[in-house]
């Protein structure tokens, strides 16, 4: 007798990345504008505090501080963390150190990385310099890096002079890229829900404690904390909860604006699922609805959901899962 194959275990690459646009106010923009100029800038708290990085309100009292001050370029390790496998995009493609450094004339630490060899070079304690970028234009990495100053004491900027923030060409504005890419394994019980999608199913899984059906499945209840192993097909009809009205077109996605996006309760199911609204004016669409799923061919999901003719559902059959 053969025994049976194991499941497929099913591995996808994702990306997920958020160009973030942001205007500056008057501290971080005479920040960023003054790294690009060589000079580190930084904000005297209520109490006398002077903060690098500067902020824009008083981390104590809430009001809003603009008192600026220039420190050092030199300044002291007060923690540090070795990287011995630096990812794409870090400060060094080479191993280096995480440390925060308390630049000379600051009273708090700020984190970057430390050009040495390796852990043995670093210590609490060293002096360190900025090393300058060798294109600057008004952002953090305008700091390349820090590296092991020559002298072991304080320079002659120890003390913060103030700063009036004006600079020629001030930035304004900046976009930080965050983004991450991961490769992702979904498990027992989602790989059982796509499973079930590329035979047009729409799978759950119920609790054996308190009876709900999770779509998609998570493998266990997390209300109960019990693993959910009973397999329930739901669907494929089922009523609109609640949605929203979409008027701004998302990039990379070929649909006409306004759209519907709504929570989808599918019959037999103990939880909303999202999806969009299709065959029907934006206008019409309603809580109560009753919808079905639209495949396309090939599709791995359904592309939307329409009205199936049906009389809308009672309020009290879904306001649980609205």
């Amino acid at each position: 007798m053969t025994a049976p194959s194991p499941p497929e275990i099913l591995r996808a690459p994702l990306v997920v990345e958020f160009p973030f646009t942001r205007s500056l106010g008057p501290v971080q923009s005479a920040f960023l504008t003054g790294l690009r100029e060589g000079v580190v800038l930084g904000v005297t708290t209520a109490d006398g505090k002077v903060m690098v990085p500067p902020v824009e309100y008083d981390p104590v009292t809430a009001e809003e501080i603009r008192d600026l001050v220039e420190v050092g370029t030199t300044g002291t390790v007060t923690t540090w963390a070795w990287n011995g496998s630096p990812r794409p995009s870090q400060p060094l493609a080479t191993p280096f150190a995480w440390v925060l450094v308390r630049l000379d004339g600051a009273d708090t630490a700020m984190l970057h990385a430390l050009d040495v060899p390796g852990p043995e070079a670093v210590r609490t304690g060293m002096r360190v310099r900025v090393r300058w970028a060798a294109e600057r234009a008004g952002a953090i990495t305008d700091i390349a890096c820090f590296e092991p100053a020559e002298t072991q004491e304080a320079g002659d900027a120890a003390h913060a002079t103030p700063h009036s923030g004006e600079f020629v060409d001030a930035v304004t504005g900046i976009v930080a890229e965050a983004r991450l890419d991961y490769t992702y394994s979904p498990g027992r019980a989602q790989t059982a829900y796509i499973a079930g999608l590329s035979e047009q199913k729409t799978i759950g899984e119920r609790c054996p404690s308190c009876h709900k059906v999770y779509v998609p499945p998570r493998g266990a209840c997390p209300t109960c904390g019990v693993a959910t192993t009973d397999r329930v097909e739901v669907g494929p009809a089922g009523t609109v909860t609640t949605y929203c009205i979409v008027n701004i077109k998302a990039k990379n996605l070929d649909i006409e604006v306004p759209y519907v996006y709504a929570h989808i309760a599918l019959d037999g199911a103990g939880l909303a699922l999202h999806g969009r609204i299709g065959g029907i004016p934006y206008d019409q669409v309603r809580m109560g609805l009753r919808v079905e799923p639209v495949w396309t061919e090939g599709g791995r999901y359904p592309d939307h959901y329409r009205p199936t003719g049906e009389p809308d559902a009672d309020y009290d059959a879904y306001k649980e899962l609205i």
